[in-house]
Formats: C-alpha cells, structure tokens, sequence
C-alpha cells in the first residue's frame, strides 16, 4: 500500500492503528522527494526530519497532524533552513525564526521535509522563474505547474506529501491546484497570521495551502486560523471548527457565477463539467443562477492587481539590497550606490526588475492619481459589486480558468495590453480579501482541470460545506498522478 497516496486523515489513522511509522512515513516521503521530477525543491530538512519522527512512537486520536510529513514554500521563514524564495539575491540566507504557521504544525507534531520552488519572490503565475528553473506539471513535464506555488503543488500532486504550504497573492495557490488536480484553499485575509511570510503585497497576500480532500483543507484551516500578536493585520475574529460544516445542513444554498467569465473558456470539457456539475447541484435543492458582473470591472481586474501588487512589492523589496544578507556584488563597487545597484542587478531576474519598475512608475509623484490611486479605485469598486453579489447569493461558482495547464513555451508572465479577465478572475478574492477554494472537477487528456468556490468574509465553513457536497459529487478526493494513473 501506497500511504503516501492518502490523504492527512487516512494517514493520520494508519498511524494510530501503527499500521505505518513516522519514521517510514518520513523515509518514504524523503525517498520521493529525492526522486521528484518536476524540479519541485529548493532546500532539504530531511535529517532534522528523522530526527523528529524518531521521537514518535504512538499518535492519539486526537493528534490529527502528529507524524505527517509536509512541505513548505520557500518564501515562509524556517529557522536554520536556508530559504531564498527562488530568487539569486536571498542565496545563502538563514533565517533564525520559523513563520508562525511553520511554528503551529511543528506544535501539532507535523513534519517538514523540504522547502519547494515557486516564482522567483512569488511575482508570477507559471512557475517558470526560480532560480533553479522551470517546475513542470506532475501530469505532463512540457506543461506548467502554475505558479507562483509551483513547487507545493507539484510535491501534493505527485504523492511526496499529502499537503503543503503556499502563499496566495492573486490566485497563486488556487490555479496551480487547478492544473494539479488537487485541494487549494486562500482563507479570508487576516484568518491566518503572515508573520514569517516574505511579503509581496500584503494586502493581497494570504497564507494557503494544498491538501487532497475538503475534510484535510478545514481541519489545516482550523490549525492554522487565529490572532497572532505578531501580525496585527490578523484578525481576533473566533475560529469555528470548520470540519464540523461539512456535516451539516445549512440554509446557504444560494449559487451564483458569471456568464461573461463561462462564455470566454475556451475548453468545452471544463465548460460541459461545470454545467453538469450546475445540474446536479439544483437537483440537491441548490438556486442557482447568473450574475452580470460589470464587463468594465471584469477587465480592470488584471491591470488592478498588477499596478497595486507591483507597487506594494517595490516598497517591500527594497531591503534586497545585498548588505544585510543575500547575494553579494561582483567586487568592482566602489560606493554605496554602485554597490546595491551591483547586487540588487545581479540578484534579480528581468522580470523581477520590470515588475519593480511598474511599481516605480506607478509610485512616481506625477503618476500616482492616474496608476496607483486609481488602481485602489478600481479595486474598490470590485470589492463593492462583490458585496452586491453576497446580497444575492451565498457563493460565487467558477471554473478556474480558460483550459488545462499550457505548455511550458507558451507560458509568459508579461504583462498583456489586452484584457484577460478570464485567467485572473480568481483574483477577485484577493482584491477584496475573500475566502476561496478550488477543487478537481476533471480531466481533459488525463489533464486535471478544477472548479472555485467563493464565500463571503469569513464564511470558510460554508465554502466547506458546498466543496464536501461537490467533492462527493465528483469523486475526485484523494486525486495524486499516481492514483489517477491507476484509474485510467
């Protein structure tokens, strides 16, 4: 038996029937990652990793994450575990903290092997930019991953661990679990404390993860969630037992999605499972029924995000200097300015350095009102016709983008002059700090393709609810390529 296949939950229980150790979970799970081929990793943790389970001999019921192995993006702090963000100018940086989520599972007895690869300071969405290289999709080596949680996703979708760590800034962990055909969840910004997470655009960043079931995705949620004293954008708001929502009948039934976004997929399959997936929601006594989002709104979505995201990380990246830590300059500074210049151009890849000049430009006295002010304009006028929405429904339902995962050639994370509404409306949830999950709903060519739920601020237990009834609908919950290759 394959326990790596399982989902948190059956593992968990394999431990407390002693069916399997932490110490072979942990060699097993060291083994795959060693043999990953999808340039998944940036570093290892695998001896303090033995050392910990080595210390476990019996789990409790009541100790759910106790000896699971996981792995963490590479832009949350590890104490003693060299962390990068898959960017040349953090080579070589230790940091002397964990992340407060890091902090959590390791209380709750979860066991992290390694850290994985993303987008060089999670600035992009096709897992092309680490320093490392390209990390391809588990499915399909000539295709992507999505990005920029490339490396998590690749690690839960090919059986090493079954979750990981990722951070969501404008769909980073949601469209990847698309393309991976797993769990993928962005919680209400402020449930979880970021302190630990390298910031990018903090007030769209969210901690998220990967998991392969709904019932794994609520109880991270119930672990992770809460007020941390050393992030004060977290929120005080009382954490609910989220797994228990996906028991229970509840009024919220109220259904809505976009025709706009529906008509502009290109993948008649994703679309063919959505409307399916529609029917037999009405069946269980589900309304369902469309929402003119404004098509003016639609396509500022993208520019939006870009021009606030890009401004947020120009400010946040500035102490990437190459003094404090990080990579070095190339010898020949003789001041302090040629110095920063030398590192902070050796350090970082073109399209760090073109997204730091839109945030330049946007920021620049003569430009702020017409880039970045309206830029926050236009995002409040999303959040605004999102909460219109919320009076008229209790979920936004979507699939999460226009096909399966691309080719890795005709990826590109430049920025389009045209509108492109449909491959970033999942940022929605970003922009106006919502909760939202995306599950599997398919496969296209042995391709996974998956479909998004969105709630209201703070309504993850209804989100849990509706994605449990999809889930047993679609019966794609424990979905590795393994597994799936095995069903074929």
């Amino acid at each position: 038996m394959n326990y790596l296949n399982l989902t948190i939950k059956e593992m968990h229980q394999a431990l407390v029937d002693k069916k399997i150790s932490a110490s072979q979970l942990v060699e097993l799970a060291i083994e795959k990652v060693q043999s990953n081929p999808c340039n998944a990793y940036e570093a290892t943790n695998f001896e303090q990793a033995r050392k910990q389970a080595s210390l476990i001999t019996e789990v409790k019921q009541d100790e759910l994450f106790k000896g699971i192995p996981y792995v963490c993006k590479d832009n949350f702090s590890t104490k003693d575990i060299e962390t990068t963000a898959s960017s040349k100018v953090l080579e070589g940086y230790i940091p002397t903290f964990d992340a407060q989520v890091v902090s959590l599972l390791n209380n709750a007895g979860a066991i992290l092997i390694a850290k994985t690869s993303l987008d060089e300071l999670a600035m992009g969405g096709t897992g092309t930019t680490s320093h490392k290289g390209v990390t391809t999709n588990p499915y399909d080596h000539t295709r992507i991953a999505g990005g920029s949680s490339c490396g998590s996703l690749a690690s839960v979708a090919s059986g090493d661990v079954p979750f990981a760590l990722g951070s969501d800034t404008g769909d980073s962990v949601r469209k990847p679990a698309s393309h991976g055909g797993v769990y993928g969840m962005k919680p209400t910004w402020g449930r979880i404390s970021r302190f630990g997470l390298f910031p990018f655009a903090p007030s769209l960043d969210a901690v998220g993860y990967f998991a392969r079931s709904t019932y794994d995705i609520a109880a991270l949620t119930n672990l992770l969630s809460g007020y941390d004293s050393k992030d004060m954008s977290s929120s005080t708001k009382e954490v609910e037992d989220y797994t228990s929502y996906l028991t229970k009948d509840i009024k919220a039934k109220r259904i809505g999605y976009i025709p706009a976004i529906i008509k502009a997929i290109t993948n008649n399959k994703i679309v063919e499972s959505f409307n399916k997936l529609i029917e037999k929601l009405k069946q269980e006594g589900y309304q369902v029924d469309t929402y003119e989002f404004p098509q003016d709104l639609l396509d500022a979505l993208y520019p939006t995000y870009m021009v606030i995201s890009c401004s947020e990380a120009t400010s946040n990246d500035a102490n990437l200097d190459g003094v404090k830590f990080g990579i070095k300059p190339d010898g020949s500074a003789k001041t302090w300015e040629e110095y920063m210049i030398s590192a902070r151009t050796r350090g970082f890849s073109s399209l760090i350095k073109r997204r730091f000049i839109i945030g330049s430009f946007s920021l620049l006295a003569e430009n702020q009102d017409e880039l970045f002010r309206n830029a926050q304009r236009a995002r409040r006028l999303i959040a605004n016709q999102m909460k219109d929405f919320f009076t008229k429904f209790d979920y936004l339902l979507l699939p999460c983008g226009r096909d399966v995962a691309c080719k890795i050639e005709e990826a590109s994370d430049k920025w389009s002059s045209k509108p492109n509404f449909v491959d970033n409306h999942l940022g929605i949830a970003n922009l106006a700090g919502l909760p939202s999950l995306t599950l599997p709903l398919g496969y296209d060519s042995n391709l996974p393709y998956g479909v998004n739920i969105t709630a209201n601020h703070f309504q993850e237990g209804l989100i849990f609810n509706l994605g449990q009834h999809i889930e047993d609908i679609v019966g794609l919950a424990n979905s590795t390529i393994e597994s799936h290759k095995e069903g074929i």
